[in-house]
């Protein structure tokens, strides 16, 4: 009993750090070519399942409850760096039909109900009208994603997106918050356990989500970054996106424009994510088509996964304590035992697992906003398209996939 007293009193601790806000990064050592700098403001697309509460002055907000509701808009986001951003309040363009659609029996079994699936249809439009208006007004027709973790509000959300938009270049890239309804405080854990079940909640609808900003026309290629407790949320959601490409004879990056998928101190369990990453061109008997085809040439594409993780990360060694499992990916040690990271060994070409020297805040856990190394590296990897081991990635091998990441700045040109 009283090492859980004790974990408890450690999560209780990291909670505010936990929301993934930066301690004090050196801006200074990215050159991301971006004019969103100081205290000019920058414009960020959203969607989200939380719950939206109208405010006096006819505004809206959103908490840490759960909508059945999938809703969109812009948030103005002031200053290059989380940690000193002012947010505006969010501007609601529209949202879907509340879920689960609703069902009407017809001759021969039962169908979705017609007036459902108009609106649904309208909101389809609506969201992709817009993000194609932002696609427009950038150089490169690409799209950035960012998932947030446990205890973020939808503020967090929005300047942790808005730093990484600064960094890439928002002329460049449209960026997206993809927010779910983390920050709950009910539970023996204090919100950690709410949490992880509004995060699976979530899962239907970033799955939507991701369906109707891939087939928005004009996006060229779709980008995601998840950190923590969202590594788990979206890794679920393609998944189920990869079986659905998969039996079509096709791919996440063919059918979606996905091309990188970066997950920054993932809080998930290490052979769960194997299994989530790599269980669908593993599976034999999945059908490719009308049926198995077991000895199927199968093509990723464009799409590479990207793995940050440290030994140093004290809020995912509490995590691992609390679920009592092997190994959370976001510990994973590039200088590991072969025996412990054997399923990534195949997983060469196709994914890099980075481990960073350095750290961000109290426990060390929000390092890819507050180290500029890892900074640096995400601007080489998603704007510059630089693979491990490329001129301008300060990467160091181990043995591939595994690299390490020393802490020192980067400059990229």
């Amino acid at each position: 009993m009283w090492r859980l007293v004790r974990s408890i009193a450690l999560l209780v601790a990291a909670v505010s750090v936990c929301g993934c806000q930066s301690v004090s990064p050196a801006a200074n050592v990215i050159n991301p070519g971006a004019s969103g700098g100081g205290g000019s403001a920058l414009d960020i697309f959203y969607v989200t399942n939380r719950a939206s509460i109208a405010r006096e002055d006819g505004t809206v907000s959103y908490n840490s409850g759960r909508s059945h509701a999938l809703a969109f808009g812009e948030v103005a986001v002031s200053g290059r760096d989380a940690d000193a951003a002012f947010v505006a309040p969010p501007v609601e363009m529209g949202r879907f039909p509340a879920t689960p659609y609703g069902l009407e029996r017809v001759k021969g079994g039962i169908r979705r109900e017609s007036g459902t699936v108009a609106a649904h249809e309208r909101s389809v439009a609506d969201m992709q009208s817009e993000i194609q208006r932002r696609l427009a007004a950038t150089s490169r027709k690409e799209i950035v994603v960012f998932v947030h973790g446990y205890n973020n509000s939808f503020d967090d959300a929005a300047k942790s997106a808005a730093q990484l938009c600064n960094d890439l270049g928002p002329q460049d890239f449209v960026c997206i918050a993809l927010t779910w309804p983390a920050g709950g405080s009910k539970g023996i854990l204090f919100g950690y356990n709410v949490d992880r079940e509004s995060g699976e909640f979530a899962v239907i609808d970033i799955r939507k989500a991701i369906r109707v900003i891939a087939g928005t026309p004009g996006l060229k290629r779709l980008h995601f970054l998840a950190h923590s407790r969202g590594t788990d949320v979206l890794t679920s959601a393609l998944q189920h996106l990869g079986i659905e490409a998969y039996v079509t004879q096709g791919s996440l990056s063919s059918r979606f424009k996905i091309a990188n998928v970066i997950l920054a101190a993932p809080d998930i369990d290490i052979d769960v994510a194997v299994a989530r990453l790599f269980g669908v061109p593993s599976d034999p008997d999945l059908s490719y088509g009308r049926a198995p085809r077991r000895s199927v040439v199968f093509n990723p594409g464009q799409l590479h996964f990207t793995v940050y993780s440290s030994t140093g990360d004290r809020a995912l060694s509490l995590s691992k304590f609390l679920f009592g499992s092997q190994l959370r990916l976001g510990l994973l040690d590039a200088h590991a035992d072969p025996g412990e990271t054997k399923f990534m060994t195949n997983a060469a070409g196709v994914a890099d697992f980075i481990s960073s020297q350095g750290g961000g805040g109290l426990i060390g856990h929000s390092y890819f906003l507050s180290d500029p190394a890892v900074r640096a590296d995400l601007v080489a990897l998603i704007r510059d398209g630089k693979k491990a081991g490329d001129p301008g990635r300060s990467l160091v091998e181990v043995e591939r996939p595994f690299w390490y990441l020393p802490d020192r700045p980067v400059t990229t040109q």
